[in-house]
Formats: structure tokens, sequence, C-alpha cells
């Protein structure tokens, strides 16, 4: 990531850090963002709510868990794309989101036409912009 990719990523953090906040009531511990070409990966660590976590000890429950992330990502991301198309000067053409109830990750992936393959490692790896809230 180049320097000015590494500013964009910060302040992408810093807004989806806030969104989520705004939008669950529950800020997650920590957002990690990845900004590469055309491709923005945002992962959301521990960003359910106790009551998400322990819904998701079922199968059932954590089915009813992704889904009302995905349903919440789809009717909120509107206007983390506008913030996302402000701090970078590029549209988002692709979204999507995908949560994981037993780690409570939840991973927001912006593209333009590519496929994104997104794999959690343990704890300390990687070297991607994040944010502690």
């Amino acid at each position: 990531m180049n320097e000015s990719e590494t500013v964009m990523a910060q302040k992408i953090a810093q807004v989806a850090l806030a969104f989520q906040t705004e939008r669950t009531g529950h800020a997650p511990a920590s957002v990690n963002v990845v900004l590469k070409e055309d491709t923005l990966v945002i992962t959301l660590q521990d960003a359910l709510s106790p009551a998400e976590k322990a819904l998701s000890l079922s199968q059932a429950g954590a089915a009813k868990v992704q889904e009302f992330h995905r349903q919440l990502f789809l009717t909120s991301a509107d206007a983390l794309r506008k913030e996302i198309k402000r701090i970078t000067g590029r549209d988002v053409r692709e979204s999507t989101a995908e949560v994981e109830p037993a780690t409570g990750t939840v991973v927001h992936a912006f593209t333009t036409g590519n496929v994104v393959q997104v794999f959690l490692l343990t704890k300390n790896s990687g070297s991607a912009i994040g944010v502690e809230s």
C-alpha cells in the first residue's frame, strides 16, 4: 500500500467504525482495512453484540444473525459507499458483507468487478491498516 492508499485506508477505517457503531449500537473491537488497486476490504473484529453472540451459539441462531447483518448492510451500504467515494474519489460498483458468528467478525468487501476471497487468519498476521475502538 502506498502512502496515499494508507491515508485513505485509515480514513475508511474511521468511517467504518462510526457506521458500525451507529447502525448496531455496538462498536467493534477493531477495524482493519485493505485497499489495493480496485479492491477494498473492511474487517470489523468482534463486531457482534453480546446478545448476537449468545444467539449464534446455535446453528439456527447463527443463520439469523448472518441474515440480519446482510440485510443491515444492504439497507445502509449506500451511505458507506458515498463516504468511500468521498475519500477515494472512486465509485463502488459492487459490495457484499459476510458475518462469521463464531468469532463475531464482519467483513465488508467493495470491488469493481473482481472476485474477492477473504481469509481471516489467527492473531498477529498481516499488515492491514486498523483502528482500535
